[in-house]
């Protein structure tokens, strides 16, 4: 049987030399399928073996114990250089476990399950990780380890959705994204709810992730308010809202104190919808006067403009402005600065479209769960882009003691 080189001997010899130097010029990367580099480690780690077991049988004989070596258990893990054959030692007592590679362990601790949660994460499917984990480390994992190993996070989820919130929120927002998952044998519409916050500090977070197959309903936003309530919420100032049926009534009851603030943006694309092209530039110009007027009275009395100018052609757009004044003129009663945040749900549209960015790349998922790992993962992996703190939001909290308070948190 050749004898096995040391790490010393694999690294000066000449043929290792000529196959390191022939890697290097080939740019095909140091690590991965067929590396030399990947020999040198495999050499490394059960050098580091050997040495481990040494310094524990040390120990041992110290000790006045007589615990010597037993063999070794050989078994192949999963590094970032690919599969490794690993020769672990073992002792007669069996007590001595590696602290390199664990006894039970597959895999040398190299970050590679990171790697597949960020692969995933940007929206691949499990079999896209597996062909790209082969691609780039020249390492082969089954679909069902990828999966096992994403489902890692499943407990981190939901000791997420599951956490004590704070009981004052001055603006949460509210909005539904739809994805297409396959419930019993075929793919329906599956509705994921966002409640999306500024906290008092002026702080943004996501409160919560809810699906629920079927759509979007204003009864199922009212069990979400339902789980907001259980976890602590009491107050919420202003809610912001799309334009869907029977929602503010859901929202007064679970929290009667707070103020409706139906989207701007969402009112004037429906508004806009069965406009004549030859018209609607000037339609949308004169509805702007509507919602860029500084008081109520100014934006009355663009509507009424409005109405004397299109009324009779585009007599919907005047109904629907007046139904829903109210929730749609909320913003009115607020400081400029806070204006800004509330009369839109852009804010939390800006978030949906981290989420959308997995649309491009899957048409559907398998399951409600691995839509869930997919979207907690792609938001937690993009925090810098939406955990921004809300721009001056000191004097917004000034102004929000002066006008109500009874209801804002006072600083000592």
């Amino acid at each position: 049987m050749k004898k096995k080189q040391t790490i010393e001997e694999l690294l000066s010899d000449p043929k290792m030399s000529d196959r390191l130097k022939e890697r290097l010029y080939s740019k095909k990367g140091l690590l991965g399928k067929d590396s030399p580099f990947s020999e040198i480690l495999q050499q490394m780690v059960n050098t580091m073996l050997e040495g481990e077991i040494e310094g524990f049988l040390e120990e041992e004989r110290a000790s006045g114990s007589e615990n010597k070596r037993n063999g070794r258990t050989r078994k192949r893990v999963v590094s970032d250089a690919g599969f490794l054959d690993i020769a672990t030692p073992r002792d007669r007592q069996g007590d001595f476990d590696p602290e390199l590679i664990g006894k039970r362990e597959r895999s040398l601790s190299s970050g590679l399950d990171g790697q597949i949660l960020s692969l995933y994460a940007q929206g691949n499917s499990v079999e896209d990780v597996r062909r790209l984990l082969e691609d780039i480390y020249g390492v082969s994992i089954s679909a069902g380890r990828i999966s096992q190993i994403t489902d890692k996070v499943l407990p981190e989820i939901q000791e997420w959705r599951t956490r004590s919130l704070q009981s004052f929120y001055p603006i949460v927002y509210l909005d539904a994204i739809h994805f297409k998952v396959r419930q019993e044998g075929r793919y329906t519409n599956s509705a994921f709810y966002t409640v999306y916050s500024v906290d008092w500090e002026g702080n943004r977070d996501v409160l919560g992730l809810y699906i629920n197959s079927g759509g979007e309903g204003a009864k199922k936003w009212g069990m979400v308010m339902e789980d907001l309530k259980s976890r602590g919420v009491t107050d919420i100032l202003v809610v912001c809202t799309d334009d869907l049926q029977g929602f503010s009534d859901q929202i007064q009851e679970a929290f009667p104190g707070s103020i409706v603030q139906k989207c701007i943006v969402h009112q004037v694309r429906n508004s806009l919808k069965y406009v004549d092209e030859t018209d609607r530039k000037a339609v949308t110009k004169d509805l702007r006067q509507v919602y860029a007027s500084v008081t109520e009275e100014g934006a009355r009395t663009a509507l009424s403009a409005f109405e004397a100018t299109w009324g009779k052609k585009y007599r919907y757009i005047v109904k629907q402005w007046e139904e829903n004044w109210t929730e749609l003129m909320a913003f009115l009663d607020f400081p400029l600065s806070m204006r800004k945040m509330i009369y839109t749900t852009n804010p939390v549209e800006a978030l949906h479209r981290i989420m959308r960015k997995l649309i491009k790349s899957k048409a559907a998922w398998a399951s409600e769960t691995a839509l869930l790992k997919q979207l907690y993962l792609s938001i937690s992996r993009n925090e810098k882009s939406w955990k921004r703190k809300a721009y001056g939001w000191t004097s917004i909290q000034r102004e929000i003691m002066e006008l109500y308070p009874d209801r804002a948190p006072q600083k000592n």
